[in-house]
């Protein structure tokens, strides 16, 4: 069952649950602070209308809901993304709630949708750490390999004789190789 946004809005203080003064999540919040909420009777108004399809009422009902959504955002804190980054995709799930939404309860139905896309982001930044982990544990067996064959060889070994070292076509370590050599440029 979706908790009381409305209730906990009111109950946080500005900047009371994003980091230190001053950051982009606290300016952020104390913007909010500025846009009236919708009370329950404008927003029935405004999903009627929504579903009627007046112009106007998306924009009220989003804009009504931005303090629901970045509350959402900081139940996801300390998972894998940035309070920021958490908060613009609750902001995407809110959007994507008011053009979806069909009838119903748009509490409940707004919160599963906001999660829903967060849960997304940090399953994707998951994915993107994981090969992250991954290619860095490759360039590191590269290098070792390739400094083992350098000592069995007396010479810097070929791509060929390290592929078939690695077990990995002459491609995969020329790949490798790249992203090695565009690492040191960048850094």
């Amino acid at each position: 069952m979706p908790q009381d946004h409305t209730e906990r809005a009111r109950r946080a203080g500005s900047g009371s649950r994003g980091g230190g003064p001053g950051t982009l999540y606290n300016l952020y919040r104390s913007e909010l602070g500025r846009i009236s909420r919708c009370t329950p009777e404008e927003e029935g108004e405004l999903l009627k209308a929504l579903l009627a399809g007046e112009e106007g009422a998306s924009e009220r009902l989003v804009e009504g809901r931005l303090e629901m959504a970045a509350l959402l955002a900081e139940d996801y804190k300390g998972r894998g993304l940035p309070v920021d980054d958490l908060v613009q995709e609750a902001n995407m799930g809110l959007l994507l709630a008011v053009r979806e939404y069909q009838g119903g309860d748009f509490s409940a139905f707004a919160e599963e949708r906001i999660r829903r896309v967060i849960e997304d982001a940090l399953k994707l930044q998951r994915s993107e750490d994981r090969v992250g982990e991954e290619l860095a544990a490759r360039v590191n067996v590269l290098k070792d390999i390739s400094a083992g064959m350098a000592e069995e060889l007396g010479r810097e070994a070929t791509v060929s004789e390290l592929a078939g070292r690695m077990r990995m076509t002459e491609e995969e370590i020329k790949d490798i190789m790249k992203l090695t050599l565009d690492a040191f440029r960048v850094g």
